[in-house]
């Protein structure tokens, strides 16, 4: 059926000409991945298209409010009726539908709380994931527990999965459903590249000001600019004189009313200055040209730290198809990029799912809540990363949400609040007063580059226009306070930073020693500031937002707290340890007593008397730094037992090894000087039994027994066995000594211990050369014997006595 035919007042798209084969994909297999460019219209056509064919309502999910907002108001224009009758929407804080709606757009958390609520999703007939090419992990989330709910309890529940630029085929294996495609932009865009890249140094905010100036002064009609972040939107704002345009922002935390200011058709040109809020779902209809400086900021979660970092990359190729396809919504456009069409091959093809690169401590708490802690049984297209789940279900078991991997009564309460784990274990721990520290921490900074006393920001909040804070910026937070005090624990009269150790408990800093203003965090990582900044005189604070850095982050937030505070709400995690470990600094063991809470030590005192064992396993660590360092004895037993083959002595195996056979001989040993002059050799012997000493013995000797019977040690150092001996010491012998079956290399020296003769072969020796060797010898030494035979002569190392 023609959409344009049942609602007149809109014009043909794309998608229009594959309505039909997707409302028979559905009914043939109650499941269908449609795949259709930017501009087909497959938001706001598809629900409608499915309205007369789902028994129950339709529930789609927008990635974002701005977008779900817009599509619902779009659908409901479309069928002539105000939102809230036949097509409604829910996002965070607010929802406009009736006992009549049929068609509700939400934001994709919102479809988490009701699964989470009520498995079978009664009242609802089908669930459509739209724009999910951009792999939110709500939506991952979402299809997941959506697939499993159809497969275990609704197999009459419809999903529909659409993308514009997603590779639709791991979708459709995972749902064994088919794939619709919709040919075609609605209008044709041109790209147009820069001729050179930009050089090194090249602020990217002048840039994309002389790009969209150039844009304005060749193109027709109004332009969308992307750019990364609000403080790139600023930046490039107030670099912008154009006569006559109107320049709007467009970003996440702009109110709403601006934000529709910017989207709505305008009596004049316009130049919208967005972040990728407007890649997806939304026409801005008088947009004839999009200028891309392709980057795209996105979070990054690294688990050693514990922390997320914002990072500015790159724009995938996906992205940049996405973005460019607005400027051809609704007449043919252009679309400027800020880089060469060289560089355009050497972008990533998709960005990466948020399942790979974020915090995944909502998805633990809402994975233990389904009942599937590890996710190990649902059908996720990207599975959660191993290290980032466990880091997250051990922050929630700090937080009590989790015991031994199960959700606890206290994980079920975080899981119905609208907040990161941490700050709803903060505002349901600490009570209502606790709501405005958790609407600031949940959104972006209002004091940037004013120090990091979170003090001070709640005093901003409370009096915004004493410390120049945007009053838009002021009332989105303080409504967003009001609103979380109807889901706060009892009231308490916990002070601030009480209550923001609560929610980061492993982000107590204790400041290290030395000027530098340096914390050591109790979750074991470094943290740092400027030394201008108030706090950092501070002993004690706790950090509430940094950079992200894995090594030392650079704090961007935090509050100052008292011992006493600290004791008072963590008291039971703090506790009296004795340590005894290996200072690299020192160089040394140290042995302390300390009470500590995580990886910071509130009171360090000596401990003087250690147990020899935990001093030899600190000292081991201290081996493992320093290396080993065997004494010449040592190196000889190590290359004898390497020829015998009786066991690996790379110094990295022995290293390995060491707890083996090092640990029970050096309880004594504390420091790096007393390591030099340690003799390896006993604790090497000790590793041998007896048989295998009696082996090595006889495998390769220590020495060679001379016909005088005097012992000479064998050197194993070099490519073969070697002993350095006088030639009358060997008057005597007639067959050669042997090593593990192998010639022993002879060094032949003359009386004053110099080489004579180097062999492998002494009978060849006393036959051939010799007689050249004893003519020489005769001739320097003539008090020594040199016999004509020296097999037959009597080996000696005495010169002949000399004539009266």
């Amino acid at each position: 059926m023609s959409r344009a035919g049942r609602y007149p007042d809109t014009m043909d798209l794309p998608i229009d000409a594959v309505l039909p084969e997707i409302r028979a994909a559905l009914s043939a297999h109650g499941r269908v991945v449609l795949q259709a460019p930017p501009g087909a219209g497959k938001t706001t056509r598809v629900p409608l298209a499915l309205l007369d064919q789902v028994a129950g309502r339709i529930v789609m999910l927008e990635p974002r409010r701005l977008a779900a907002r817009a599509a619902a108001e779009r659908m409901a224009q479309t069928l002539g009726e105000p939102v809230g009758q036949t097509v409604g929407y829910a996002i965070r804080g607010e929802r406009v539908t009736s006992d009549t709606t049929r068609i509700e757009v939400v934001t994709e958390g919102i479809l988490t709380r009701r699964l989470q609520r009520d498995p079978e999703l009664t009242g609802i007939g089908c669930v459509i994931f739209d724009e999910f090419h951009e792999r939110s992990l709500n939506a991952d989330l979402g299809l997941a527990l959506v697939w499993e709910v159809r497969q275990a309890l609704r197999d009459d529940l419809a999903i529909v999965v659409m993308s514009a630029t997603l590779d639709a085929a791991p979708v459709a294996r995972l749902l064994d459903a088919p794939v619709v495609t919709s040919e075609g932009r609605a209008f044709p865009v041109t790209p147009r590249w820069l001729d050179q890249p930009l050089h090194k140094g090249a602020r990217f905010d002048a840039a994309m000001a002389d790009l969209i100036a150039r844009a304005v002064a060749e193109e027709a009609g109004s332009i969308l600019a992307f750019l990364p972040g609000e403080g790139e939107i600023r930046r490039t704002m107030s670099r912008l004189e154009l006569p006559g345009v109107e320049i709007l922002p467009l970003y996440g935390a702009l109110p709403f009313a601006e934000q529709r200011a910017a989207i709505r058709p305008s009596q004049g040109r316009k130049v919208v200055l967005a972040t990728s809020i407007a890649e997806t779902s939304l026409t801005i209809e008088d947009v004839r040209v999009v200028v891309d400086g392709g980057r795209a900021r996105r979070a990054r979660f690294d688990p050693g730290s514990g922390m997320t970092r914002l990072v500015t990359e790159r724009v995938s190729r996906a992205e940049a198809t996405q973005r460019a396809g607005r400027a051809g919504r609704v007449a043919p456009g252009v679309a400027w990029k800020l880089w060469t069409k060289g560089e355009d091959g050497a972008l990533p093809a998709f960005a990466p799912p948020e399942i790979e690169v974020a915090d995944l401590t909502g998805l633990a708490l809402e994975l233990a809540l389904w009942g599937d802690p590890d996710g190990a049984a649902l059908p996720f297209l990207t599975p959660p990363p191993a290290g980032a789940l466990a880091e997250a279900q051990a922050l929630l078991t700090g937080l009590g949400a989790l015991d031994g991997g199960s959700i606890t009564d206290h994980g079920r309460a975080l899981a119905a609040m609208p907040l990161h784990p941490r700050l709803a274990h903060l505002l349901h721990s600490a009570g209502p007063d606790a709501a405005d520290l958790a609407a600031l921490l949940s959104d972006r900074d209002i004091l940037r580059d004013r120090g990091s006393d979170l003090t001070l920001r709640l005093r901003a909040l409370r009096d915004p226009g004493s410390f120049g804070v945007a009053k838009g910026a002021a009332q989105r937070i303080r409504a967003e306070a009001r609103r979380l005090k109807r889901h706060a624990g009892p009231p308490t009269d916990l002070t601030p930073a009480r209550t923001a150790a609560l929610a980061y408990p492993d982000r107590i800093g204790l400041r290290r020693p030395g000027e530098a203003p340096r914390w050591l965090l109790s979750g074991g990582k470094g943290a740092a500031m400027a030394e201008s900044d108030p706090l950092a005189s501070q002993r004690l604070i706790v950090v509430t937002d940094t950079d992200g850095h894995p090594r030392e982050a650079t704090i961007r937030q935090a509050i100052a707290i008292t011992e006493a505070d600290l004791r008072a709400v963590h008291a039971s995690r703090i506790a009296w340890i004795k340590v005894c470990e290996w200072s690299r600094r020192d160089r040394r063991v140290i042995s302390r007593q300390q009470e500590r809470l995580g990886a910071i030590a509130l009171d360090d005192r000596p401990w003087p008397d250690a147990p020899p064992e935990a001093v030899a396993r600190a000292m081991l660590d201290g081996v493992r730094e320093l290396g080993l360092n065997p004494s010449d004895p040592a190196r000889r037993f190590l290359a004898r037992v390497a020829l015998a083959g009786l066991f690996d002595t790379s110094h990295e195996a022995l290293l390995a090894e060491a707890e083996d056979w090092l640990l029970p001989f050096i309880g004594g040993i504390r420091t790096a000087e007393e390591w030099k002059r340690f003799d390896l050799l006993p604790a090497l012997r000790a590793r041998l039994g007896y048989d295998e000493m009696q082996r090595l013995d006889a495998e390769a000797p220590a020495h060679l027994e001379t016909p005088l019977g005097r012992r000479v040690p064998i050197d194993y150092g070099g490519a073969a066995p070697e002993v350095a001996i006088r030639v009358q010491e060997l008057f005597g012998m007639t067959s050669h000594p042997t090593v593990a079956g192998r010639p022993l290399k002879l060094t032949l020296l003359s009386p004053a211990q110099r080489p004579v003769q180097v062999t492998q072969d002494l009978p060849g020796f006393w036959a051939g050369s010799y007689a050249d060797v004893a003519k020489d010898m005769r001739a320097r030494y003539p008090r020594h014997p040199w016999p004509e035979d020296p097999t037959q002569a009597d080996p000696t190392l005495r010169a002949k006595k000399r004539k009266d």
